[in-house]
């Protein structure tokens, strides 16, 4: 199954301790689709949407993964589908023209006055710089106002994954 990763799961070492068989396919576009950071996370944060706008001047970056069957169904607990997010199925392509059918999750649950962690938009951009995005795009995701996590245990639980091991 070819899964759409665009906001958190993005990051090549988040989305394999979550799914360790997962195998990176490439960086591709979602056109008309804005990422917005307004899907109300169960920690009470923002997280990742990919949200539809229409507009051919939207576009959202992210990394197509190739996932199993059993995987896929622990990650959508993890995600949440049915209350936080849900699947839905789109056309996605890379810079060479190459359209792939994948799925993605988008967000069920939203509050555009919420704002995310700042550890979770470490992981946001941490998988774009993964994925060599514009700078704009990079610089569009570093604008993002975060929250500070009073739960320093589960930032440092969050971040943990990037340091050697």
């Amino acid at each position: 199954m070819k899964y759409f990763a665009y906001g958190s799961n993005m990051s090549i070492r988040r989305l394999k301790y979550r799914t360790p068989g997962v195998e990176l396919l490439g960086v591709f576009t979602l056109k008309q689709y804005d990422l917005r950071f307004h899907q109300h996370g169960s920690d009470g944060s923002g997280k990742c949407d990919a949200f539809f706008t229409g507009s051919d001047d939207d576009v959202v970056w992210g990394m197509v993964y190739e996932i199993n069957r059993e995987e896929k169904a622990y990650l959508d607990t993890i995600e949440g589908v049915g209350s936080a997010y849900e699947i839905l199925d789109v056309q996605v392509e890379n810079e060479a023209g190459e359209q792939l059918d994948v799925f993605m999750y988008v967000a069920s649950a939203i509050n555009p006055a919420i704002k995310p962690y700042s550890w979770y938009k470490i992981h946001v951009l941490t998988g774009a710089l993964e994925g060599t995005f514009p700078q704009p795009y990079l610089e569009k995701i570093n604008a993002v106002d975060v929250l500070v996590d009073d739960n320093k245990s589960r930032e440092l639980q969050e971040l943990a994954i990037y340091q050697p091991s």
